[in-house]
């Protein structure tokens, strides 16, 4: 065997190459481009022609340098970028070349311990990229939701009241008619309800009327420098948001599309309260690889749900595992707090945890750790959530350890 320490940045590569025995065999660096990672294809096949005595260590699993070697053939072993600290010398020094050197050591010391890459199926592998991408629209949007309303209540606190939510179409098409308190107050009631109705609000000629009503009060006023300023901001995140806002949307359409072409949609479709937004998120997250995990127990450290144990002495404790793969932490904790408002156990499990006086986030986290083992069970014989069958199995169980 041959262990290959890939050290990866933006502009270049670093790569140091162990035999069987720790020696130094080859070390390289190479530049982020396709002459540069063929160059790193030249470089291995020079030192073994058989690609499948290489372990290669590296601390990501996902970008164009994974693709380049999951497509070459190159068996590819991601780690915890912690991972290699843990083999840093007292001196603390530190160089690319030294922390692909340990990288190396890492795949020679443990590699029965270490996880091949599998990739995803293209179709999990597009859900997955979909879902993490409408995320980071979510925090976008959900950034230019506070600015907007840092912005309003500087010059314009009214129209907070008006609506409630900033980031609906309608809203958003309101205030970018009226961007200032002068604008709303010399509009008529008929002429804010065609507005209204231009963007799409359910009940135009209600509301019209309410936002008459509340601009016809005392309010308190800006001076007229501040209010041309600021309407000049909260027309440009306005204009921002009306554009983020379209496109989470036109995200959603196309990953609920893509969720049902997949064999699994059923399944976890079947899971109590994950809904259309969870469900694709946690098969992406979970992936359709059936061989991919060993146990439950795998997907629980993967997952974040599982506790880190520590103990030294007399003292021991359990704290909340943060190396963990975060888009699915969420997606499950997320799902578990779901589940309370529509199964009585997931519901009576929580607040048991809450009496013994867990906070919030364990108890669902506890609660997540159990939900992980039975989607594991579902998923393995591909059969659908039922409440039956589960509390049929924990009654058996109560049985047994009784």
């Amino acid at each position: 065997m041959w262990y290959v320490g890939l050290d990866w940045a933006d502009q270049h590569h670093d790569i140091v190459v162990l035999d069987e025995a720790g020696r130094r065999v080859g070390s390289r660096r190479v530049p982020h481009s396709q002459e540069g990672l063929e160059d790193l294809k030249l470089f291995l096949l020079n030192i073994t022609p058989h690609l499948e005595e290489i372990v290669c260590v590296v601390e990501t699993s996902h970008g164009l340098l994974i693709t380049f070697l999951l497509e070459t053939g190159i068996p590819v072993y991601p780690v915890n970028p912690k991972t290699a600290n843990a083999l840093r010398k007292a001196a603390g020094a530190k160089t690319d070349q030294i922390d692909a050197y340990l990288l190396a050591k890492t795949g020679r010391f443990d590699q029965a311990e270490l996880r091949r890459l599998a990739p995803d199926s293209p179709k999990v592998q597009e859900l997955k990229t979909l879902t993490r991408d409408q995320d980071a629209l979510v925090q976008m949007q959900t950034r230019l939701v506070n600015q907007l309303t840092a912005c309003l209540k500087d010059y314009y606190p009214a129209a907070l009241t008006f609506f409630a939510k900033l980031q609906q179409h309608s809203t958003l098409i309101f205030l970018h008619t009226y961007p200032t308190p002068e604008a709303a107050g010399a509009a008529s009631i008929e002429e804010m309800e065609e507005t209204l109705r231009q963007g799409k609000h359910r009940n135009p000629a209600a509301v019209a009327k309410t936002i008459a009503a509340e601009l016809s009060r005392p309010h308190l006023r800006a001076k007229e420098v501040i209010v041309r300023t600021k309407s000049r901001l909260a027309l440009s995140l306005i204009k921002q948001l009306l554009v983020v806002v379209e496109d989470i949307a036109a995200y959603e359409k196309e990953i609920a599309t893509l969720f049902l072409t997949h064999e699994d949609q059923e399944l976890f479709a079947s899971l109590p309260g994950a809904g259309p937004r969870l469900a694709p998120r946690l098969l992406a997250e979970w992936g359709d690889d059936r061989t991919r995990y060993q146990d439950a127990g795998c997907v629980q450290t993967l997952a974040g749900t599982a506790p880190v144990p520590f103990s030294s002495g007399n003292f021991a404790r359990a704290h909340k595992r943060f190396a963990c793969v975060k888009p699915l932490r969420n997606a499950l904790y997320q799902f578990a707090w779901e589940s309370i408002r529509q199964e009585a156990w997931a519901r009576a499990y929580y607040r048991r945890k809450r009496a013994e006086g867990k906070s919030h986030s364990m108890a669902v986290r506890a609660l997540a750790q159990i939900w992980v083992r039975i989607l594991y069970r579902m998923w393995m014989n591909k059969t659908c959530y039922q409440t039956e069958t589960f509390e049929a199995a924990q009654r058996v169980h109560a049985k047994r350890a009784a």
